[in-house]
């Protein structure tokens, strides 16, 4: 199978908000209030998090198909856990973005607990973004 390439558009507002566009959606990224921002958006770190959520749901979903798992629907927890220090320019041996993800998944369904680890070891190594999130992927940055 060829490789799918996935890109958005983004045009800043103010120093703390971004409007992006994907297809035929736009989407705001702020951030809250208390980190100086207008708080009329989710802000970058909560969109990966929510990215995260929707992945692993179409993965959880495939995946219990393949499997035979009459899959009515899940429930997902997350919650990532970051120090600011280096993001507000503070001095620091840390690292930017999170120190570590917490992902639970409440499946509605009938399967074993012995199927459920099955499956859940099979959507935790075919999700793309979990993919991204816990190994490295090259990113360039650069001026245009």
């Amino acid at each position: 199978m060829s490789t799918l390439t996935f890109g958005v558009q983004a045009q800043s507002v103010n120093p703390t908000q971004t409007q992006v566009k994907v297809r035929g959606f736009q989407m705001t990224v702020d951030e809250p209030a208390d980190l100086g921002g207008t708080d009329v958006g989710a802000n970058p770190v909560e969109y990966l998090l929510a990215s995260l959520s929707g992945c692993l749901n179409v993965v959880a979903h495939l995946v219990a198909k393949e499997m035979n798992i009459a899959l009515r629907g899940i429930a997902l927890d997350l919650e990532g856990e970051l120090d600011p220090a280096k993001f507000m320019g503070k001095p620091t041996s840390g690292r930017a973005g999170f120190i570590s993800v917490k992902v639970t998944i409440h499946p509605d369904c009938d399967a074993d607990q012995a199927t459920l680890q099955n499956w859940l070891q099979a959507v935790e190594s075919r999700c793309p973004v979990s993919d991204n999130i816990g190994n490295a992927t090259p990113v360039h940055i650069a001026l245009g």
